[in-house]
């Protein structure tokens, strides 16, 4: 196999740029507002729909996606999403509404929502929901909100200051502990799971929470979880689900029937929607019955036929976001799960498993895979084996972007010396998989020069991360004057 992608490369103008033969902008029809708000011009550039078009067609074909190849990005399951879901989510019986609407003219939207908590309560193996969370750490952070006012209602917050978490936690979960207010106290694992002895070190009557990622971010399921739950409710603390790798165990197994008592999911990940470029997002948070006083206002309620959105909650946490959550990607998600069903959910998963397993299979041969064999959905690799050739696992990346694959995640987790996570979802197919394998054992065998000068052939050579981290380029007014 060679490397024969090529992605398409354009001089591409902002539109703002481009010459139509006539001048940008143009008057404001007199009369249309008032003229305290209007402006004396508009600076919209006068275009032609073709010329808009092609301007963007052209931008999307020097982009990469989850619909023009594999995108295998562990611990982000950045899997195939149903475009009929992305449809509904686009009717106007959807996008219309105001979230200010009585809440008579929006009956059909809470059946919607109310019905989303029933399946996620299914799901989960939990007793109650809150849809309000716009992201996966948004989750996190009011699932820690809800322990907090937990022990603050029985009197033990002042105590309980802490919140113990494994190495192989969710990356996002030690910063969700400290913004909620706690100390963050991280355990080491032992062969890839929590140490129960570490386990039983750091827990004390200070602990408010163990925040546990199950499969964890190597991709291991934590077969003592039973054992994990023992530990720390004796401890009077609560156990909490992060729901990142949910893609691995729906419909086999429940994070309730392992005795959490708080699950986040992320709807953006496991059940459709896009989710690249930083959203949108959803992170419901779902909870055992004693936690349902706390859950933030309002939570959709039901009453004979009618729906409702509930503020009467004195023990609620409050508003954790503006109006009700993020109603497009509840729609994406409700549509999803409906569309698949129960046996479709859980097919999902052991394919998810099936795929992860079998690319683990082909590439441990050839770079090292730290701890178990036996993975869920997704693994992480060492690209230590680089090192001997000059390279990084930086280089990698890049160079498989040459062969039209999207990287997997590189340098976490962070225990993983040079760290390659690859989770390929349920979504590929053999022939894709072997391709990706293919690649990933050839550039071990490229010329260290070609790998390390790489990509070759993508729209975009290799940026300053530094630079751009440090000055972003945030509006086109800011671009350099073109020499």
């Amino acid at each position: 196999m060679s490397s024969h992608y090529r992605q398409a490369r354009y001089d591409e103008p902002l539109l703002c740029e481009i010459e139509m033969g006539s001048e940008l902008g143009g008057d404001l029809p007199e009369g249309i507002l008032p003229p305290s708000l209007a402006r004396k011009e508009l600076r919209i550039p006068q275009l032609s729909e073709v010329e808009v078009v092609r301007h963007y067609i052209r931008l999307s074909q020097m982009n990469y996606g989850v619909d023009t190849g594999f995108y295998p990005l562990g611990s982000c399951t950045m899997k195939y999403n149903p475009k009929i879901c992305d449809e509904i989510s686009g009717w106007p019986e959807v996008v219309d509404l105001h979230p200010y609407q009585d809440e008579s003219t929006l009956q059909g939207a809470l059946k919607l929502m109310y019905g989303l908590q029933e399946q996620l309560c299914a799901i989960a193996g939990v007793d109650a929901v809150t849809l309000q969370p716009a992201a996966g750490a948004h989750g996190e952070f009011t699932g820690m909100l809800i322990a907090r006012a937990f022990h603050e209602a029985n009197g033990e917050l002042a105590n309980r200051t802490q919140v113990v978490l494994p190495d192989t936690a969710h990356g996002t979960n030690p910063a969700s502990a400290a913004m909620a207010g706690f100390e963050v106290v991280e355990i080491a694992s032992k062969d890839g799971c929590t140490d129960l002895d570490a386990l039983k070190a750091a827990v004390s009557d200070k602990t408010a929470a163990f925040m546990l990622t199950n499969p964890n971010t190597l991709g291991i399921f934590e077969d003592k979880v039973l054992e994990v739950a023992g530990i720390i409710h004796d401890a009077g603390a609560l156990l909490y689900y992060d729901g990142a790798n949910l893609n691995a165990i729906m419909g086999k197994t429940r994070p309730g029937d392992m005795n959490f008592d708080i699950v986040h999911f992320n709807l953006h990940k496991t059940f459709a929607t896009p989710h690249g470029g930083g959203g949108p997002g959803s992170g419901p948070v779902g909870v055992k019955e004693r936690l349902e006083p706390f859950l933030p206002v309002p939570t959709v309620e039901r009453d004979g036929d009618e729906y409702y959105f509930d503020y009467d909650r004195p023990k609620s946490i409050g508003k954790v976001r503006s109006f009700y959550g993020n109603f497009g990607v509840l729609v994406r998600a409700y549509a999803y799960i409906r569309l698949m069903g129960g046996a479709g959910l859980k097919r999902a998963t052991e394919m998810a498993v099936l795929n992860s397993n079998y690319l683990r299979a082909k590439l441990e041969k050839h770079y090292p895979l730290p701890h178990r064999q036996l993975r869920k959905h997704e693994f992480v690799l060492s690209g230590d084996i680089l090192k001997k050739k000059g390279l990084k696992t930086l280089d990698l990346s890049k160079r498989l972007l040459d062969y039209g694959f999207h990287a997997p995640t590189i340098y976490f987790p962070h225990l993983v010396d040079e760290a390659i996570m690859i989770e390929p979802t349920e979504s590929e197919n053999q022939a894709t998989l072997d391709s990706f394998a293919d690649a990933m054992i050839q550039i071990l065998n490229e010329d260290p020069d070609v790998v390390r000068k790489a990509p070759h052939s993508a729209a975009v050579k290799r940026v300053d991360d530094v630079q751009a981290a440090r000055v972003p380029i945030l509006t086109w007014k800011d671009m350099p004057a073109k020499k």
